[in-house]
């Protein structure tokens, strides 16, 4: 299933983690968005660089991809990475949609090295009320409304 074309788009996305790491941008992980034979995505972590904590190299890459293809999906397209995805990233390639993803290093791999994701797969199955940053339901008749609105919407673009 991967040969030497996955092997090459796999060490750009190394290569870009460890570049990333060596500037002190965030952690070391890369990643690249690939349609055909064409890198139209680069990512690396920036949560540092940028004081941005959803800088990781997935979405990164994923909001370069879409900007240069000018479109919200990545229907025809791959990701590379070079650690398997944390839960906000998952989320992320879920909307953008690739045909697949590679990843090299494991979440084990990343735990190892203080990247441990355990806790947000956990968080998410604790009740609202019992979580670390508690989650409050304020309903608003305001907030249901705009939903009304949506659903009664005659041109709507859904994604």
């Amino acid at each position: 299933m991967t040969g030497e074309r996955e092997r090459r788009f796999m060490q750009i996305a190394v290569d870009l983690a460890r570049r990333g790491m060596e500037n002190g941008d965030g952690g070391p992980f890369g990643s690249i968005v690939v349609k055909g034979e064409e890198i139209i995505g680069r990512g690396w972590n920036q949560v540092l660089l940028l004081n941005d904590p959803t800088a990781h190299a997935e979405v990164m890459a994923i909001r370069d991809a879409c900007k240069k293809l000018q479109s919200f999906q990545l229907q025809d397209c791959e990701i590379y990475t070079s650690c398997e995805p944390c839960p906000m990233c998952l989320g992320a390639i879920y909307w953008a949609r690739p045909k697949r993803v590679y990843f090299a290093n494991t979440k084990e791999d990343a735990a190892a090295i203080d990247f441990d994701d355990s806790f947000i797969y956990h968080e998410i199955e604790v009740p609202h009320s019992a979580k670390k940053i508690p989650f409050i339901a304020f309903p608003s008749a305001a907030a249901l409304q705009v939903f009304k609105d949506w659903k009664e919407k005659g041109e709507k673009r859904l994604y």
